[in-house]
């Protein structure tokens, strides 16, 4: 890798950091001409899918791009109503904000630039791809979305492979500041990029990510939630998987005091696979709260969802929503989703919620399950009559538990610091 100094955008970028306009705090203005281009096209093209409303078929959730549409949360609808939503008042207000202690950003960026084949830049709304993929389906999205006047672009270029993780590291500088971010990441046909987005530090982080995945096309794009334990996190990940491409989403939470993840893909294509992994261990305090969506809207695609989490202390919550959708068109369809939940002490508690729709008999299988239960008694009994003392028996088969998915990641560096992670999460058990 050679390090650059180049400009973008009107942006100066060197040395792996990049600071970009708009891009952080809250509120900023935009300028007069964006502020009045209400009319202008969003590539999802919502024309062909009219905006609608309501509960029910996952299919009918309301998306848009106008912040009318979303009033402020109660708590009663469907998508909040697992929440804590006096927590997120920062995330979900349009209020600009003054960071009232410090005049630094409320969000530091740090970039890898400088790679072969890689192009580093930034989108204005309205200018492609940005608005190509994600569309906001709550209010936190589109107070993202509309707050952040150039969004980070990040994009491989045509049939480049790429042997190491393009990072974006995301530090929150200050307990308490708001900070809106939007990513757009692009792998052009045939090319082959493994993104890592590493969130650190303490802020109330509102966060879009949207990713292009072009005609076959490997990407793995890794969500690194290790935020400080007054952090907030609310964000939307939106995907779309290209003809014969190959996409994996993992989300990994493990810091926080909310984080509140949505992440969702659907198909521009045939003969894709698609992939969504999610590991999260969640102590007293936390609440760690994750939803899925699989929009089967093509033919003879596959998809695979497995979240996996842990639970320790007297408040810990955590949440999973799967949300499976075949559409008529989608013949051909071979989808499963699984959430699996480990309580390790009284007091904690896990809720999932597995749903799938099908609107097509012509498919080649569609299931889910979901689990959520204490220690397999006779696990322990095996390791402890074999002199494993209880304690490291219960590491033992937590780790175990949540192994299956670090080995999913397959960036080695990545699986080792998060074993790290987990050995000190799993001292606390058994104290």
């Amino acid at each position: 890798m050679t390090e650059t100094t180049e400009q973008v955008a009107g942006v100066e970028v060197g040395s792996r950091r990049i600071s970009i306009p708009g891009f952080t705090e809250e509120g900023e203005n935009l300028t007069a001409a964006t502020n009045q281009a209400a009319d202008h096209s969003h590539g999802f093209d919502a024309a062909a899918k009219p905006l609608t409303s309501g509960s029910g078929s996952r299919g009918n959730r309301h998306i848009g791009y106008d912040l009318a549409g979303f009033p402020e949360p109660t708590g009663r609808e469907e998508e909040w109503r697992f929440t804590p939503l006096k927590k997120l008042a920062g995330v979900l207000s349009d209020t600009p904000t003054a960071n009232a202690v410090t005049d630094s950003e409320p969000v530091d960026y740090q970039v890898t630039e400088g790679v072969d084949g890689v192009v580093l830049s930034t989108l204005r709304d309205g200018e492609a791809p940005r608005g190509t993929v994600l569309q906001p389906a709550d209010r936190a999205a589109v107070v993202a979305y509309k707050n952040v006047e150039q969004a980070l672009y990040l994009k491989v270029t045509e049939g480049t492979e790429l042997d190491e993780p393009l990072r974006v590291d995301i530090t929150g500088t200050q307990a308490g500041s708001r900070g809106n971010a939007h990513v757009v990441l692009e792998a052009e046909p045939n090319a082959k990029a493994v993104f890592v987005l590493e969130h650190r530090g303490s802020a109330d982080f509102n966060g879009n990510v949207e990713i292009k995945v072009g005609q076959g096309a490997d990407v793995t794009v890794i969500s690194l939630q290790r935020w400080d334990d007054d952090a907030v996190h609310v964000g939307q990940h939106d995907a779309a998987v290209g003809q014969d491409a190959s996409y994996k989403h993992v989300a990994v939470s493990l810091g926080g005091s909310v984080v509140r993840l949505n992440t969702n893909f659907r198909y521009t294509g045939e003969g894709a696979e698609a992939q969504m992994y999610g590991l999260y261990f969640a102590d007293s305090g936390q609440h760690i709260e994750h939803r899925t969506f699989v929009d089967h809207n093509t033919p003879r695609n596959t998809s695979n969802v497995l979240y996996k989490g842990a639970l320790q202390g007297e408040t810990a919550r955590t949440v999973w929503i799967g949300d499976v959708l075949i559409r008529a068109a989608a013949e051909g369809t071979d989808s499963y989703e699984k959430n699996q939940n480990l309580v390790l002490t009284d007091g904690a508690r896990a809720d999932s919620v597995p749903n799938l729709e099908i609107e097509t008999g012509l498919i080649e299988g569609a299931g889910h399950a979901s689990s959520t239960g204490r220690f397999d008694e006779n696990h322990l009994f095996y390791l402890m009559a074999r002199g494993i003392p209880e304690k490291v028996a219960r590491q033992l088969v937590v780790r175990g538990f949540l192994n299956e998915v670090i080995q999913k990641i397959g960036v080695p560096s990545i699986e080792e610091s998060l074993q790290e992670d987990l050995e000190a999460e799993l001292e606390i058990l058994g104290n």
